[in-house]
């Protein structure tokens, strides 16, 4: 480790990555490393998760493909040098900020999504100019498996190299020198890497979770909204970031939701064989929800198989805040159903826990809506629909507190794998005296009338 980080540090000190067309030729061979195996990347997911051709294309490959094309197309102008307005006091001169690399990466990838989450910022990292140490999560071992194949293999390890592991290997990257480090996975683990980091003051980005909270209110288009929202909750058999993790429904239309998500779960028709749904990545996590069933009123679903992993969309009513369910996030195909009356309460519950990475607000009423907004702190979310906010490259994407440091995507990924140097670059043809010894009254009169100031 310590010796391809020798050799990536001297590979950017040469400059060879500030180099647009280089940073440009690396993600196009990217792109065609990825079109050229996807039927390995298909076998590979599969073989972890059981996600079939369509949904790794759907949630995985495509927004990688969108993430390279994206960055080849408008990198030359995120790259580019700007202009900014001089102050008076400064005057006659230029100002400008100079976007650079900030040099040796470090980006730790997740299980949930093994291609998306560890390529995608490194997508960001290369289109910036820095060089990429890529560790996957070693949950998803065929995932990492292939990633490490056709990257090694096809990259100089100088420039972009992928390490696999687990604990130990991470810990061991994480002792050593980097110049950004981004993390996606839970808030314990970013808290050990943020720690890590402090060491070397190391600036990091992290991509974390928490508790998303999905509103349905008493004038909704519910059946558009559950439509939407069973989908996202279920997508990847819940085990995304960002999909919501508990229903906030008003109580004149707690049974009708009721009934139309147990009705649009049943018409998913949600299994391995439909190509529309993924197993739960291993025993462990089979375990952890069961346990969060406990004491829980089932209203539909409910069902396991721990040798499959399989683990049947689930929707529990009557749940409290108190309950097992409400005490960590979720990350699985369990809905927890929580009725209100009042909105301001529900919102005062949401404040109390950690702020979440998503919210969601299914609505007809703009007063509810921009409350909800105004007055509750999270990431990122949507108004009447669920999880596509992240398909908007327009948007930053990244959590705030509890769940994340930072954001990423479009020409946010590139900003937060770049330094931005501030210029003010002088003219020497005058040299006003104002500043200068000595000092008098007439001076600091001057000076005050430049600054805007009496």
């Amino acid at each position: 480790m310590k010796n391809t980080i020798k050799k990536q540090r001297d590979f950017f000190n040469s400059n060879a990555t500030k180099d647009i067309s280089f940073r440009k030729n690396q993600l196009k061979k990217l792109k065609k490393l990825l079109k050229d195996h996807e039927n390995e990347l298909d076998e590979a997911i599969f073989k972890d998760f059981k996600k079939s051709p369509f949904d790794n294309y759907v949630s995985e490959l495509s927004i990688l493909y969108h993430d390279i094309d994206d960055a080849i197309k408008n990198v030359k102008s995120w790259a580019k040098r700007k202009s900014v307005k001089t102050n008076l006091l400064n005057m006659p001169a230029s100002s400008y900020i100079i976007p650079e690399p900030l040099g040796v990466t470090l980006v730790i990838g997740a299980w949930n999504y093994p291609y998306q989450l560890s390529l995608a910022p490194a997508i960001a990292s290369i289109a910036a100019g820095n060089t990429v140490i890529l560790k996957p999560s070693e949950l998803p071992v065929h995932t990492s498996n292939i990633m490490a194949k056709l990257i090694n293999e096809n990259f100089e390890p100088e420039f972009f190299k992928v390490i696999e592991g687990g604990v130990s290997e991470t810990q061991e990257l994480l002792s050593q020198k980097f110049d950004k480090i981004f993390f996606t996975g839970s808030s314990y683990v970013g808290k050990i890497v943020y720690q890590a980091a402090a060491k070397h003051l190391t600036p990091v980005t992290l991509e974390l979770g928490g508790k998303s909270p999905a509103f349905f209110t008493e004038k909704c288009d519910m059946k558009i909204g559950i439509k939407r929202m069973i989908w996202a909750k279920f997508l990847n058999a819940g085990q995304t970031c960002v999909a919501p993790d508990y229903i906030l429904v008003h109580n004149s239309r707690k049974e009708q939701f009721l009934k139309l998500a147990k009705e649009e779960i049943e018409n998913s028709h949600f299994h391995f064989d439909n190509d529309n749904y993924v197993q739960i990545i291993n025993e462990g996590n089979m375990q952890r929800l069961i346990g969060m069933m406990e004491g829980a009123k089932v209203y539909s679903g409910g069902n396991y198989d721990i040798e499959e992993r399989y683990f049947e969309p689930t929707v529990l009513t009557d749940v409290s805040f108190d309950d097992p369910v409400m005490q960590n996030e979720i990350f699985g195909p369990i809905l927890p159903v929580i009725e209100y009356t009042d909105i301001d309460k529900a919102i005062a519950e949401v404040k109390k826990r950690p702020k979440p990475l998503s919210l969601y607000i299914f609505s007809k009423e703009r007063n509810i809506i921009d409350k909800i907004l105004n007055e509750v702190s999270f990431g990122g979310g949507s108004v009447n629909d669920a999880v596509m906010h992240l398909t908007n490259t327009y948007m930053g994407f990244g959590g705030v507190g509890d769940s994340g440091i930072g954001s990423y995507h479009g020409i946010h990924g590139f900003n937060t794998f770049s330094h931005f140097k501030s210029i003010l670059d002088r003219s020497t043809l005058i040299e006003p005296n104002l500043k200068y010894y000595p000092h008098t009254k007439n001076k600091l009169k001057m000076i005050k009338m430049i600054l805007g100031q009496k």
